[in-house]
């Protein structure tokens, strides 16, 4: 476990073990969870298919491609639970390679229409 305070920030940094240079890491979702095998029912998105959903989530530029480097403030859930995991969702792709996720960044997911 990391202690660190209320609001205070927490930084941190993915790296791809890989020596190939035409890699590139890209930051899909990071959510947090009271529960660190559950997490599902109570989280909360920091960032979400790409896209932010706190609002003390920033990126830290890397000269690596193989780096993927953010913060945002330590919180707790809804005043009772003390322990705050987080699991967060990575994607490698081919530097250069534009059709990839990687390029895509926010994703926004369109609702379906329910009518007949």
């Amino acid at each position: 476990p990391y202690y660190i305070d209320l609001n205070q920030n927490l930084y941190l940094q993915a790296y791809l073990h890989n020596s190939d240079p035409n890699l590139i890491v890209f930051l899909d979702t990071c959510v947090t969870s009271p529960d660190p095998h559950d997490f599902n029912t109570l989280t909360y998105d920091i960032i979400r298919n790409g896209c932010v959903r706190d609002s003390s989530y920033a990126t830290y530029f890397s000269p690596n491609s193989h780096f993927a480097r953010f913060k945002f403030n330590a919180f707790e859930f809804i005043n009772r639970h003390k322990l705050v995991y987080l699991q967060c969702e990575l994607v490698v792709c081919r530097l250069g390679d534009y059709s990839s996720r990687c390029y895509r960044g926010c994703i926004n997911r369109s609702k379906r229409d329910t009518s007949s």
